[in-house]
């Protein structure tokens, strides 16, 4: 193992390798602590040798950003409400792989070339099912940053491991008695999550559940516009 780990470490210096590499150890140990010198060391060179790849740690975000982003399934033909739906939970399982990835996006004021060939491709398939230019601005609107496989939820333990790395979920802490008391309908739901048994994310938090459940009245509810004609015009 320590042979192919040093025969890996003497490979050509491309820019797909420090990607790739940069990737991994972002997966790893999350995006804070990723840095142009740990990057060199773990590949076995110099910091200034990665510059003749990426200009700057900017450049080796977005770049980073593409290669995870192609992993999202590639479009298909078909029914508009199915395809997607696939997509965008291959988005999702891209972003559980690289828990990293959704807070790299959002920090960009402008979004990459992968990115912005993703959101290209999802209007074209609203398009394509003969969907209005209107109501498709509105549609990727409604999706917001669920299109890309993850949305600012209100318990959201996943974007901590994108932080500083991989985490043993924790269960949401219950209400203290005074806060319960004051606020009756989260301390009602909290405790009935808490019930609800084990998930991937902590006793009753599923978070695939609640992603998938709001994902699907979204597409419902745009689908019933579709059929009805809706523009957001309204009469004079």
């Amino acid at each position: 193992m320590a042979e192919q780990v040093e025969t890996a470490r003497r490979a050509p210096l491309t820019r797909d390798r420090v990607l790739r590499t940069a990737v991994a150890l972002a997966d790893r140990t999350g995006i804070e602590s990723l840095s142009m010198r740990n990057l060199a060391q773990e590949l076995g060179v110099v910091p200034m040798a990665l510059y003749k790849h990426v200009a700057n740690k900017d450049e080796l975000l977005a770049g980073m950003i593409d290669i995870v982003v192609a992993e999202i399934d590639p479009p298909v033909a078909g029914d508009w409400k199915q395809a997607v739906r696939r997509r965008v939970l291959s988005a999702r399982r891209m972003l559980l792989r690289h828990p990293w990835a959704s807070l790299a996006i959002e920090s960009r004021t402008t979004a990459t070339p992968a990115v912005l060939a993703y959101l290209d491709s999802t209007v074209g398939a609203l398009r394509s099912s003969g969907f209005s230019t209107d109501l498709a601005h509105h549609v990727m609107h409604a999706l917001g940053s669920r299109v890309l496989g993850f949305s600012q939820e209100l318990f959201d333990a996943s974007r901590q491991a994108g932080r500083s790395g991989a985490t043993v979920p924790e269960a949401p802490a219950d209400l203290p008695p005074e806060a319960a008391a004051r606020f009756p309908h989260l301390a009602a739901i909290a405790t009935a999550a808490s019930h609800d048994g084990d998930s991937v994310v902590g006793p009753g938090c599923d978070d695939q559940f609640e992603f998938e459940f709001a994902l699907d009245l979204l597409l419902d509810g745009i689908d019933r516009l579709h059929r009805n004609g809706w523009t957001s015009h309204r009469p004079g």
